[in-house]
């Protein structure tokens, strides 16, 4: 269930601060078309730390009517607090979700025990599959290699999504048993290669065909194949770190016609020095515009 082309969906706002079904819609049903594997529904990406659980709520209860069955539905439910991610969790398994994305706590910093005990709270709880997602720039804790190598005994925690792009530690994973999941898109392609079944991916979000044809190459080993498609999208790459995520994939789309620019505070929109650039890549990656933006 959880390998290719998995896209860590934005989630669309409205300028006046709520959310914008339409749209959300909108790129669901775009990735349906373009083959991507699964979507993530409120997680880095998606803006998760400002999404309330109502609107966590709704937007699930959206995927899973317009693509359930259909690609893989991840819901981000991991917070700072074990007892909120097991509540979340539960909500999400309620409405449908295939599994829970649980990022590591952010913030409190645990020690590997506690790392432990907390995945092992949430997996216990769970009535559904559990991918543990470790991303230390953001959360300033690290889930080592070893820990996961414990945790991968439990029957609910099946894949990890790892956002360090080393290949030392994607090899370590890849040893553990379960499935991994590439969180870095500049090396995902060679993770893949090297044994990880998947990505879930930023960039996808921009590029959705191009992503799942990438992937289902990797997986296939068709080497030289999968190493084209992710020469091609180097300056894609670099374009989406110029500020943090999500800002500059959430102007891309903008640009491209499919959101508005909105982003909740403290996010705010790309800077205006970063502009041309992005309608320079829109034109050199021929992005699939569907309007006009003034």
């Amino acid at each position: 269930m959880f390998s290719g082309s998995i896209v860590a969906l934005v989630t669309p706002f409205k300028t006046d601060g709520s959310l914008d079904e339409s749209a959300w819609i909108g790129l669901l049903d775009w990735h349906l078309a373009s083959g991507t594997d699964g979507v993530v529904v409120v997680g880095t990406t998606g803006e998760s730390a400002t999404v309330s659980n109502e609107e966590f709520e709704r937007l699930l209860a959206l995927a899973v009517e317009r693509v359930g069955g259909r690609m893989a539905i991840l819901a981000g439910t991991g917070s700072s607090s074990t007892q909120q991610t097991i509540e979340r969790t539960a909500r999400a398994a309620a409405l449908g979700a295939d599994a829970a994305l649980v990022v590591t706590p952010a913030y409190n910093r645990p020690t590997q025990r506690g790392l432990e005990a907390h995945y092992r709270a949430v997996a216990d709880a769970a009535s559904i599959p559990v991918v543990l997602y470790n991303v230390p720039a953001r959360t300033a804790c690290d889930l080592l290699p070893e820990t996961v190598a414990r945790l991968a005994d439990h029957e609910r925690i099946v894949a990890i999504k790892e956002a360090v792009g080393d290949a030392d530690r994607v090899a370590a994973l890849v040893e553990t048993g379960l499935t991994v999941l590439s969180g870095d898109d500049p090396t995902c392609c060679e993770r893949m290669l090297a044994g990880a079944k998947g990505v879930i991916s930023v960039a996808a979000n921009v590029v959705p065909a191009r992503f799942a044809r990438l992937c289902h190459l990797a997986l296939d080993g068709d080497a030289d194949g999968a190493r084209t498609i992710d020469r091609a999208l180097a300056e894609l790459y670099s374009f989406l770190g110029v500020e943090p995520n999500p800002v500059p994939v959430k102007w891309l789309l903008h640009r491209m016609g499919r959101l508005e620019d909105a982003l909740r505070l403290p996010l705010v929109s790309l800077d205006a020095r970063h502009r041309a650039a992005a309608d320079a890549l829109i034109r050199a990656q021929q992005l699939d515009v569907v309007s006009d933006v003034a």
